[in-house]
């Protein structure tokens, strides 16, 4: 494919340099005809008196002589004469557009008499030239009103057509455009191809293997002195309920194609991706990133996490693409969006305003609880099927809207996990703190116990605060409502440090203002009072997050009562 391509620009190149060619060698020898017809014009002066200089005669007689500008009539006709000239001439010219033009005038100076009184006869000098047809006929003559009379016929009639040029412009575009087209065709043919056999190449057929002999004929990419699969073994269960963990052994890479980048961050891309014709998001890390992914995937494989507002997990792979390594991550998708991304484009009502705060709260409530089985069902007693658990990064760019308008939690590479049974607390490996601008206090003056489980959910509790703030926002009151913002974003620039959130919140005890028009709305007015209760100084007398959940539902509750009774009431007026 690389040699096509090379020998056919080589074409082009070629091509273009011979269309020059032609067109320089026509320029020179147009150039030498004129240098020979001024030699010869020079030396038959005598017989062409009109084109000798003035200047070398001696005495300069003066004329008068008709003058008038395009368009011209008889002498006869025409009034306007100009004197002391020393000849007359009378001229007709073809313009630019073939139309003929005529007038007459005075020659005042010796110097213009070479430019005017010559000009047809030097073209009438060189009847070989390539085009002969002159476009300038000048009569000049010495006498009172001399240039009377009839105007003068061009010497030959023919329009100038240049057919050798138009020649040449055709030659030269097609050696610019044939090439380009012949070029797309083989690339399109090649492209065609190429998915054709990445399509055959989809292990459709080898997935049906076993899963052992499936990994043995891969090649494995290895992560330090292990593989994706040793990696895994000891931390994949089946009964973990979240997301597919056998397809993590089965090299996920080589059965997703992946369509369109949706979306960039500091850890590094999300793609939409296609898997067995359905649409995944192919969330892929940095090799720097590497803790964030490994921590993601193992909270992911060994929690059971499955919750209809916790994002789906599918699945993680390791990929070598350009010699690069990718770390990838699977999960459902929803086209939506982020809360962020969803609450920029879009006002809500206050069914879609509790529909996704009442989501919300939710999905923390199952992140933040701890589920055992019994003895009767996993075999073991006491046993935790899922620990209690504390995101560390709720925000709303890591919750994504559905398309039923709830909501659904993801990003757990920050997450922490303890088990009231073993009395283990998880905190990963992953020396990174989450986002600055919901962080709380207790984070940010430093005076958290990262060592006490207690003291970590309150931490998600203030970043949910933030979250209603901002989902409130954007509902409609009376017909109003404010533009998205991020929390605080009247008083810290677009990426604050870690100081100026420490000042505004701990230091200034600042939090984001609340408008004067959500204290006409009741459910608003309700909403306010709980996210102050979740942005308390103090993380002890935060409001946990299933009084969040019962708080909202009440409030649901409520709304869904006023609109019944408010639809009864306008059901009897129609009556």
């Amino acid at each position: 494919m690389a040699a096509i391509i090379k020998l056919i620009i080589l074409l082009i190149v070629l091509q273009i340099n011979k269309a020059k060619g032609e067109i320089n060698g026509r320029s020179m020898d147009d150039y030498r005809k004129n240098m020979s017809h001024e030699i010869s014009y020079t030396n038959n002066s005598k017989e062409y008196p009109s084109l000798l200089p003035q200047n070398s005669i001696q005495t300069h007689p003066r004329f008068k002589c008709f003058s008038c500008e395009p368009p011209c009539h008889n002498a006869s006709q025409h009034a306007h004469m100009c004197q002391n000239a020393i000849q007359c001439f009378k001229s007709r010219v073809r313009n630019a557009f073939g139309e003929e033009e005529v007038s007459r005038g005075c020659i005042n100076s010796p110097d213009q008499t070479p430019l005017i009184c010559s000009a047809n006869n030097i073209k009438s000098l060189n009847p070989r030239k390539r085009h002969t047809a002159s476009p300038v006929n000048v009569a000049c003559c010495a006498g009172d009103y001399c240039n009377g009379g009839e105007f003068p016929e061009l010497l030959n009639t023919e329009i100038t057509r240049l057919n050798d040029d138009r020649s040449n412009l055709l030659k030269l575009l097609f050696a610019i455009l044939g090439p380009i087209v012949a070029i797309s065709i083989l690339a399109y043919i090649a492209i065609y191809f190429i998915r054709r056999k990445h399509r055959k190449r989809l292990p459709s057929s080898r997935t049906k293997q076993d899963p052992d002999t499936y990994l043995m004929n891969d090649e494995r990419v290895t992560i330090g002195d292990s593989t994706l699969r040793e990696y895994l073994q000891h931390s994949v269960t089946s009964g973990s309920g979240s997301g597919l963990p056998v397809f993590i052994q089965r090299t996920l890479n080589k059965q997703v194609s992946l369509i369109e980048c949706i979306g960039r961050g500091k850890y590094g891309e999300v793609w939409r991706g296609q898997w067995h014709g359905e649409n995944v998001a192919v969330k892929i890390f940095t090799s720097r990133d590497e803790n964030s992914w490994r921590r993601e995937t193992e909270i992911y494989c060994t929690v059971a996490l499955r919750h209809e507002n916790i994002l789906g997990f599918i699945g993680s792979d390791i990929a070598s693409r350009n010699s690069c390594t990718q770390l990838w991550l699977l999960t459902h998708y929803h086209p939506n969006g982020s809360l962020m991304d969803y609450l920029s484009r879009n006002t809500l009502t206050h069914e879609k305003m509790i529909a996704i705060c009442l989501s919300i709260a939710n999905g923390l409530e199952h992140i933040h609880s701890e589920i055992t089985h019994s003895s009767e069902i996993s075999g073991i007693e006491g046993s935790s099927a899922k620990p209690a658990m504390a995101h560390r990064d709720l925000k709303s760019k890591n919750i994504l809207v559905k398309s039923n308008g709830t909501c659904v939690i993801a990003d757990f590479g920050l997450a922490v996990t303890h088990s009231n049974v073993t009395g283990k607390l998880d905190l990963g490996n992953n020396p990174k703190v989450g986002t600055k601008r919901y962080m709380a206090p207790e984070v940010l003056d430093e005076s958290i116990d990262m060592q006490r489980f207690d003291s970590l959910r309150p931490t998600d509790i203030y970043a949910l605060g933030l979250i209603l703030w901002e989902v409130c926002r954007r509902t409609i009151s009376s017909g109003k409502f404010e533009e998205y913002k991020v929390p605080y974003y009247d008083v810290v620039p677009a990426d604050p440090s870690f100081e100026d959130m420490r000042k505004v919140v701990c230091i200034d005890n600042y939090r984001p203002s609340i408008p004067n028009r959500w204290s006409s709305d009741p459910l608003l007015e309700d909403m306010s009072k709980l996210m102050k209760e979740c942005w308390r100084r103090n993380p002890v007398a935060r409001v946990s997050v299933l009084r969040v959940r019962k708080t909202i539902q009440k409030l649901a509750a409520a709304e869904k009562l006023k609109n019944e009774k408010m639809k009864s009431y306008e059901d009897e007026i129609c009556v």
